[in-house]
């Protein structure tokens, strides 16, 4: 399995956790979403409309540029409706006019992320939270900034002390999960993910991820189990659509053959 295929799949399989605000409570598999979610204070709570929002946190906005508020909620509903660099301007003119303020910082950090500006991202959210007064879920977007970057080793260093902060967490967990992924350890990438899958059985994104390592390990029937268990009909068709889709990219448009043995981390 080739190292450019699996960053092709990790990138249409989405990455945990806490690039796109607004991600939550998909139904179906959505290739180039993020998983997980962070009930925090920077992202969007409850069924929020992303255009209602952008309409009218957009307007407190430009009525004054300073409004702290404002701005988190206008970014959030611009990268919730896909306007990433729209995001990213906004956020980047908050932080500078609410110097200090670490909830910008991080949403500003996560905008960043999700528009590809991954070392400015990195650099931005170490500046969200202090050693002192660590943040569980800025060190797992942190993580998942570093495997962008290929620092897979690293990244995982921010997971584990994430997890002590928060343990059991599962967008922290799916998150490691597909950091296994990238480095091609499937087995270790199963059991992350389902133990995150345990933790947040509802969650999508999260059931995405456990379908994709497990059929990455040429287990294509069990993949697709998961992706339809406990759902309706056309959802559970449309995950195991998706999900073939994803497989399909990653083996050149042949079905995965059954691996045979323990599967093996390469470099």
């Amino acid at each position: 399995m080739r190292q450019r295929s699996l960053k092709r799949i990790f990138a249409t399989a989405s990455l945990v956790a806490l690039l796109a605000a607004g991600a939550g409570g998909c139904s179906t598999f959505h290739p180039g979403e993020t998983t997980g979610s962070i009930a925090r204070s920077d992202t969007p709570q409850g069924d929020t409309d992303p255009r209602r929002d952008a309409q009218v946190y957009g307007e407190r906005y430009r009525a004054n540029p300073k409004d702290a508020e404002a701005a988190l909620r206008y970014g959030q509903a611009l990268r919730a409706n896909g306007q990433r660099e729209q995001a990213v301007a906004v956020l980047e003119q908050a932080t500078i006019a609410n110097p200090g303020n670490t909830t910008l910082l991080a949403a500003y950090g996560r905008a960043l992320a999700d528009n590809g500006n991954y070392q400015l991202a990195f650099d931005t959210l170490s500046r969200a939270h202090t050693p002192d007064n660590p943040d569980w879920s800025v060190l797992s977007v942190q993580g998942t900034v570093l495997d962008r970057l290929g620092k897979h080793e690293e990244a995982r260093r921010y997971y584990g002390t994430a997890l002590k902060l928060k343990p059991a967490e599962p967008s922290i967990l799916s998150n490691l999960g597909m950091s296994y992924v990238l480095s091609k350890d499937l087995p270790k990438a199963e059991d992350a993910l389902r133990r995150a899958y345990a933790g947040a059985p509802a969650d999508m994104r999260i059931r995405q991820n456990l379908a994709l390592a497990v059929g990455l390990q040429g287990r294509a029937a069990e993949a697709e189990q998961i992706a339809r268990d406990d759902l309706p009909p056309e959802q559970a068709e449309a995950n195991v659509a998706s999900l073939k889709d994803m497989l399909n990219r990653n083996d050149g448009g042949r079905t995965p053959k059954r691996a045979s043995g323990r599967a093996a981390s390469q470099s």
